[in-house]
């Protein structure tokens, strides 16, 4: 009896040891600290990135005519799109390779500092592009945002994360550290289906250890059947009357039965074991 009550509290030591682990990333935040979290470094690191994107499209911009270009905006409504693509129309066939950086440059700035509206950017390489151009440039532009956002927060991410999603990160943590062998598989699911929001997988996944040759295949293959919808949708960009148009029931029937296939492997493995 002795040996078996030692057992037990041996096990319930563990136990509560383990629990403690999986939730001090954002314990301190959840206790009521509410500065801002990050330090001055990590901020003139980021104001770093964000001057050389800035960079990046003023070269572009240098390389275009001369023209009114008060109609360059990052789009918030459709009506904004369309008249974006209205626009740009005429200067995807003059200038292919200027619209295509700055499109790149634009996208992977919005993954990478958690911009709203990337959907609209998907929406517009349809109707620039065409589907599989569109989709091409889309998934690319997506899984370089998502590693840039990745690599980023891997230097400087982790109290910002903590501040913002404290319990989500926590959960988020204790699913990963149950998966560890099928790891692949889950983060699949996540990035078909929207059970976590892309934009927190995109800066919590360096935070509880997600591999990056696992977060890359994820994203670049997880991204395609969203990426693919999207897309299509922006050849009749005219057609749409709201965002919600986008994922109708049919759709999203699909895309939870991709992202069921793709943990079906690791359900399977955990039955037999």
């Amino acid at each position: 009896m002795q040996l078996l009550k030692t057992l037990f509290l041996s096990f319930a030591r563990r136990r509560r040891e383990k629990t403690e682990k999986e939730t001090n990333i954002g314990s301190d935040y959840r206790n009521g600290e509410s500065g801002f979290p990050l330090s001055v470094w990590e901020v003139a690191m980021a104001s770093t990135v964000v001057l050389g994107f800035g960079l990046g499209l003023l070269c572009v911009y240098l390389t275009m005519p001369a023209s009114d270009y008060s109609f360059l905006k990052l789009p918030r409504s459709l009506e904004d799109l369309q008249i974006l693509r209205d626009h740009l129309e005429s200067y995807t066939s003059d200038y292919t390779i200027q619209v295509l950086v700055g499109y790149c440059v634009v996208y992977i700035f919005m993954q990478t500092f958690m911009i709203p509206g990337t959907v609209f950017m998907s929406l517009l390489a349809g109707a620039l592009f065409g589907v599989f151009r569109g989709v091409a440039l889309v998934v690319f532009t997506a899984t370089a945002g998502a590693s840039s956002c990745y690599f980023l927060s891997k230097l400087i991410g982790r109290p910002l994360a903590a501040f913002l999603w404290p319990d989500k990160l926590s959960f988020f943590q204790a699913q990963v550290a149950k998966r560890r062998k099928r790891l692949l598989n889950y983060m699949l699911f996540l990035r078909v289906t929207p059970t976590l929001p892309n934009m927190f997988i995109n800066v919590a996944s360096p935070i509880v250890d997600v591999p990056y040759h696992i977060f890359f295949l994820a994203t670049f293959i997880g991204l395609i059947p969203a990426a693919y919808v999207t897309v299509r949708a922006g050849i009749a960009l005219g057609e749409l009357r709201s965002v919600g148009d986008l994922y109708d029931f049919q759709s999203i029937v699909l895309l939870f039965l991709i992202g069921v296939v793709s943990v079906t492997p690791a359900l399977m493995s955990k039955g037999k074991s």
